[in-house]
C-alpha cells in the first residue's frame, strides 16, 4: 500500500540567475556539482563555526535551483541568502503555494512513479517533479509540483491518503531527523545530527561557509554524541526534556509521536547503561535508545 501526505509545513523557494550554482555552493554543505535533472541532493547552511542553521532538500529545475524547505522558516533562509548574494545575478524567490511538496511512503512508493530505487534519483512529473528521498530511500518518494496534478495521482493509482502526522511517524521509525524540530539551531552540528550517513555532506569538495570545523570533526572522530531513535513507554516527553539514569543526564528529548521519537544521546554514557542494563527516563516515560538501521556510527 501506498500512502500520501500533502506537507503544508514545507515551502519551496526558487533561485534563478547565471551565479545561483556557483553561489550556492559557497553555502551549502553538500557539492552542488552532483545535482543535476537526474539528481536531487540533502544539504544544509551552517555558521561560520560549522553550527546548523538550516537543511533542505534541493532539486534541478532548470533555469533554477528548488529549495524545499521548511514554510515556518522560509523566511529566514532568504533572508540569509539574500545577505550573501551581493552583486551576484542571483534572484530568490518563494514560491508560496504556486507548488505543493507532497511525501509518498510504502512498499510502492517509487516504483509507482517509475522512479529506479537510487538515492536522489528525479525525473520530470506534469509541471513538478518526481524524488526518491536523497537522505534514505526507505524515506519513499518525494512529489513537487501542482497540487492539482499531485490530486490527479492520488486519484489515478488509488494511492491512500494520509496527514503529515502519519508520514511524521513513518520518518520517527526510522530515525531520521526533522530539521529544526531535531537539530538546534546555531548550536546542533552536522556530524552528530547524523548529516554523512543521510547523504547531507561531500569532504570532497571546496570550500563553504562552516567547513573547517566539519572537516575537522570528521578528520579527528570528536563526534561524542548523536541523535538516535528512542522508542517510548508512557506520556510522550516535551521537547528539550532531559534523558536520565541513575548517574545522570545521558541525553535529551527532541521530536516524538506515537510512542517513537529523537533524542541526541551521549554515546559513552549510553553505553555505560546498556552495560548495567540501566533503565533510562525521560521525566515519567521510560525510553530506549535504538541506533537506526542506516546508521554507521
Amino acid at each position: 500500500m501506498v500512502r500520501c501526505a500533502l506537507l503544508k509545513e514545507r515551502e519551496l523557494t526558487a533561485l534563478t540567475g547565471q551565479d545561483s550554482r556557483s553561489f550556492l555552493q559557497g553555502m551549502i554543505s553538500n557539492d552542488i556539482d552532483q545535482l543535476s535533472p537526474s539528481r536531487s541532493i540533502y544539504a544544509a547552511m551552517l555558521t561560520a563555526q560549522g553550527k546548523y542553521l538550516h537543511d533542505f532538500i534541493m532539486v534541478d529545475r532548470s533555469p533554477a535551483v528548488w529549495i524545499d524547505s521548511e514554510e515556518a522558516r522560509c523566511d529566514e533562509l532568504t533572508e540569509r541568502l539574500s545577505l550573501f548574494q551581493l552583486n551576484s545575478d542571483i534572484h530568490i524567490a518563494r514560491q508560496g503555494h504556486l507548488l505543493t511538496v507532497a511525501a509518498l511512503w510504502g512498499n510502492e512508493a517509487i516504483s509507482c512513479l517509475g522512479l529506479e530505487e537510487k538515492v536522489g534519483a528525479t525525473k520530470p512529473f506534469g509541471d513538478g517533479l518526481a524524488i526518491v528521498d536523497p537522505r534514505l530511500p526507505s524515506l519513499g518518494s518525494r512529489l513537487i509540483a501542482p497540487a492539482a496534478d499531485v490530486e490527479a495521482l492520488i486519484s489515478s493509482l488509488g494511492i491512500e491518503r494520509a496527514t503529515s502526522a502519519d508520514y511524521d511517524s513513518h520518518r520517527l521509525r526510522l530515525g531520521v531527523p526533522d530539521g529544526s524540530r531535531d537539530m538546534i539551531v546555531d548550536k546542533s552540528f552536522l556530524l552528530e545530527s547524523n548529516f554523512e550517513d543521510l547523504n547531507g555532506v561531500a569532504f570532497d569538495k571546496g570550500c563553504y561557509i562552516g567547513q573547517e570545523n566539519t572537516a575537522r570533526q570528521k578528520h579527528r572522530g570528536t563526534i561524542r554524541k548523536r541523535l538516535v531513535k528512542v522508542s517510548i513507554d508512557g506520556p510522550p516527553p516535551d521537547l528539550g526534556v532531559p534523558i536520565t539514569w541513575n548517574k545522570g543526564e545521558i541525553g535529551t528529548m527532541r521530536s516524538s509521536r506515537d510512542g517513537q521519537g529523537i533524542a541526541m544521546i551521549r554515546l559513552d554514557r549510553w553505553a555505560e547503561a546498556k552495560a548495567e542494563s540501566a533503565k533510562l527516563h525521560a521525566g515519567p516515560a521510560i525510553v530506549v535508545p535504538v541506533k537506526p538501521e542506516w546508521a554507521n556510527f
